[in-house]
């Protein structure tokens, strides 16, 4: 991808140019969905898939941007001193929201730039893209401009971008473990205090495998929002019974007590789903810890049976794959990222994988007419520049 990624840049901004190559993850979350934003824990690790960017400083204050991903949409060009949203700028608006976050916040970003992006990371699929090109320019001006922002600090400026300039009402996950991603872990994170641990992935006989079930949402235009709001009324509900902060710092035998109290069915399900999930999600970094993948297993399971049937965030094709992993080698299956579409999860023996991912491909094929894609998730460090 270096060579193609410098390729890009020099077809576009010229030959003579000399820029400077970064590359930014994807992340994949083990489990732990949907309580991001409820005060929960999650489980997820950076990938060895994403977004690659090459960029040089001009000496004015023009930006422009290129994506061989949005090939069709060209050098979209833009000024230091005009970074509003255009709906017509689609993929750059990440960009522009994370230099416009930066200048709001009065750092020196005292020129202009060329970045071309070329990524291996599939738009719309839940493997965070979006985040993955925020922590991308966030390092590059942190870099390049010298601003010495620490990257939990560039995580938070990431995700107050997604919440207030692109509309959506994201938890810190995405942006948290794509700043700070360390090769051959996952990232145990609590989203309230933001300490995490890292836990080794060292299970040789297993692999984490991704299906893409092709199956595109738009966060915006989901329900995602939605159950944000549902989840916070609620919270405010539980609050006239119990002194809590989130959703999450409720224990299974608290919310059968007080759970009661949800007189909706709908805002039951929900509240539900974030506790036993918090409760599956610590549980499960024990299970990893002692090498037990079946309980872990397990637990994913369950995970995307209550992403299904008390947050409704799945999917006719999401529960499928996992019907058809499990049938076909799988010793844990769920969905990941924010639902609506996007991939599975799955642990799967390392000598059953290739029988795997033609069952999958053939029976997902047969049901829905889709060729479903199939990726080892293999972890990586967080963006980072890289040699060229």
């Amino acid at each position: 991808m270096k060579k193609q990624m410098l390729a890009v840049y020099k077809k576009v901004f010229g030959e003579e140019s000399n820029p400077r190559l970064f590359f930014s993850p994807g992340r994949v979350n083990l489990i732990g969905e949907h309580i991001d934003y409820n005060g929960g824990f999650v489980f997820p690790c950076a990938l060895s898939i994403g977004t690659y960017g090459a960029i040089s400083l001009r000496n004015d204050r023009l930006i422009r941007l290129y994506s061989e991903n949005f090939a069709t949409s060209g050098v979209i060009s833009i000024s230091l001193d005009d970074l509003e949203y255009q709906k017509s700028h689609t993929w750059a608006n990440y960009l522009k929201g994370v230099i416009r976050e930066l200048l709001l916040e009065h750092k020196p970003i005292l020129s202009g730039f060329n970045i071309a992006i070329d990524g291996d990371l599939p738009c719309g699929a839940g493997l965070s893209s979006s985040a993955s090109i925020e922590l991308l320019v966030a390092v590059m001006m942190n870099d390049l401009f010298c601003l010495n922002i620490p990257r939990k600090d560039l995580a938070l400026l990431c995700k107050k971008v997604e919440n207030e300039y692109i509309g959506v009402n994201c938890g810190i996950m995405d942006q948290f473990v794509i700043a700070l991603g360390k090769a051959k872990n996952a990232l145990l994170l609590d989203c309230v205090s933001l300490d995490y641990t890292f836990v080794p992935l060292n299970h040789p006989k297993y692999a984490f495998v991704i299906v893409n079930s092709k199956v595109k949402r738009g966060l915006v235009d989901s329900k995602y929002n939605e159950r944000r709001r549902e989840c916070e009324t609620a919270k405010k509900i539980l609050q006239k019974y119990i002194p809590i902060s989130e959703l999450c710092d409720l224990n299974e035998e608290q919310f059968q007590n007080y759970g009661l109290f949800l007189i909706d069915p709908v805002l039951y399900r929900r509240a539900k789903h974030a506790v036993t999930e918090n409760a599956r999600t610590i549980n499960a970094n024990h299970q990893l810890l002692a090498g037990d993948l079946h309980a872990f297993g397990e637990a994913m399971i369950a995970s995307h049976w209550s992403l299904s049937d008390d947050f409704e965030v799945s999917c006719p094709e999401l529960d499928f794959l996992v019907k058809i992993a499990l049938l076909n080698g799988s010793i844990g299956s769920r969905m990941t990222g924010a639902g609506f579409g996007g991939c599975t999860i799955n642990i799967v023996k390392n000598t059953d994988i290739d029988y795997f991912k033609s069952s999958i491909i053939t029976q997902y094929k047969d049901m829905y007419g889709i060729d479903a894609e199939i990726y080892i998730a293999q972890s990586s460090d967080g963006t980072k520049e890289i040699t060229i």
